[in-house]
């Protein structure tokens, strides 16, 4: 791999992260509401307004909180949130290792099941076995998220009992140890299949139509005609032709796996940056929007980056394009 390439997209990202940083900072500051009267109420006095306000930098003209906000985000300072009065970025921190842990997971199953289902369905095409898969593949596709949800909840949780409604944890499981992990997997699956399943659809659909171009192309039929084994030509010979868009699909579906799980903590009671951010909205606690806001964007990002090199290591010619 190019080093010239990789410092050419690292380069991107600064004026990138700076855009991000504006417009995130002016959306959040020029919105309608006071995030003072949120937290003080509607019917105290003038002077504790003043006050409140004087205290997180309100009072100041707009240009010189964003100057403020950029030199204290420097030493990793997001401000101090207005509901609970501690450094946001603590915050964010102590929500962040579950909603790494649910996304990552989700996006592991998505990418698992949907190769498996694209293989699958190119492989039957035109069979009921494809017409199946595709029509659940679309329906689960089409299907909003919170739906999705409820539904596994009353199936599963209420109806089977096989798995917890809520929570990362049960009350009475030990905090650490093998007992604690088996506890918080058990608590993880159905949110993470809910958040899974739109991009399971995705990865799925776009994995069958390449593998079904990779299937037609000349050096697959030429493998077939050399008598290589049928399990040989998908994966040795059309499948690494086909996986490329995929690639590149898994990395861009970061973000919707971000926004998708918002809803899914709140569902699921999950204790993610998902339900602080929604927390924070009704607050209008700007230090964590912002917060959450910026992180979430830096983690696009860098996933965009990621799959850039990986396409770029699987078709060098993309350097030379």
């Amino acid at each position: 791999m190019s080093w010239g390439y990789l410092l050419r997209r690292l380069a991107q990202l600064v004026p990138t992260s700076a855009l991000i940083l504006l417009v995130g900072f002016a959306l959040i500051h020029l919105a309608p509401g006071d995030p003072v009267l949120a937290l003080a109420g509607e019917h105290g006095d003038a002077e504790y307004y003043a006050f409140m306000r004087a205290k997180f930098g309100l009072d100041q003209p707009l240009h010189e909180q964003l100057f403020t906000f950029v030199a204290n985000l420097a030493h990793g300072d997001l401000g101090t949130s207005y509901v609970q009065g501690r450094p946001a970025s603590q915050i964010i921190l102590e929500r962040l290792p579950a909603t790494l842990l649910l996304t990552a997971t989700a996006l592991t199953i998505a990418s698992i099941l949907g190769l498996g289902f694209g293989i699958f369905t190119a492989t039957r095409r035109r069979a009921w076995q494809d017409t199946t898969a595709t029509t659940v593949l679309l329906a689960t596709y089409a299907a909003p998220v919170f739906l999705i949800g409820q539904a596994l909840i009353l199936l599963f949780a209420l109806g089977a009992g096989w798995f917890p409604v809520q929570g990362m944890t049960s009350a009475v499981t030990p905090s650490n140890g093998f007992s604690h992990a088996v506890d918080v997997a058990h608590h993880l699956v159905l949110p993470a299949l809910v958040l899974a399943a739109p991009e399971v659809a995705v990865i799925g659909r776009l994995t069958r139509v390449g593998l079904l171009q990779e299937l037609g192309s000349d050096h697959v039929r030429t493998a077939r005609a050399k008598g290589s084994p049928p399990p040989m030509v998908v994966g040795k010979h059309a499948l690494r032709g086909a996986v490329m868009p995929v690639v590149t699909v898994i990395g861009n579906r970061v973000a919707h796996l971000a926004s998708g799980a918002v809803v899914v903590e709140v569902v699921f009671g999950w204790p993610g940056m998902g339900r602080l951010l929604v927390d924070a909205l009704r607050d209008q606690d700007s230090p964590i929007i912002l917060g959450i806001f910026l992180l979430v964007s830096l983690t696009v990002m860098t996933a965009n980056l990621i799959t850039d090199l990986i396409y770029v290591w699987l078709d060098p010619r993309v350097l030379f394009s």
